[in-house]
């Protein structure tokens, strides 16, 4: 079973332009609590490094691209993301690296819950043991 899963979502318009609504509950599968963007990333900048224990996110890159990496424990997928009608849902215990951050790359976040240091997983070892914990 693949880690890596997106939603597609509608985009409405016309000649003056596009637009993407996200609603909590129907396009996202959860509860929005946060919303975050990442821009303005330096060439040659990787982010992430962590996983969450009770958090899910759906990530979108509005604008330009990046690459995301997603890890189970057991198997990495990578995945370009570089369309703002696809998101990739990311659910709790699983790893996530962001690289290839194009210069104009905007990336936005949504969250199922406020921001909460201690859900955060920072070392990769404490990770596996985690995920193996929870198997």
């Amino acid at each position: 079973m693949s880690l890596i899963k997106t939603l597609e979502f509608n985009v409405l318009g016309d000649d003056r332009g596009s637009l993407i609504s996200l609603e909590q509950n129907k396009n996202i599968p959860f509860d929005i609590k946060r919303i975050y963007y990442i821009f303005d990333t330096q060439q040659d900048v990787s982010r992430g490094f962590h996983a969450h224990r009770n958090l899910q996110q759906v990530a979108v890159c509005v604008k330009g691209s990046c690459r995301f990496t997603l890890d189970d424990g057991q198997t990495r997928e990578s995945i370009l993301m570089d369309s703002p009608n696809v998101g990739l849902y990311i659910d709790n215990h699983k790893w996530r690296e962001m690289h290839d951050f194009s210069e104009d790359c905007v990336l936005i976040v949504l969250a199922s819950d406020y921001y909460e240091e201690a859900d955060y997983i920072r070392d990769y070892d404490e990770f596996l043991k985690e995920v193996v914990k929870n198997a």
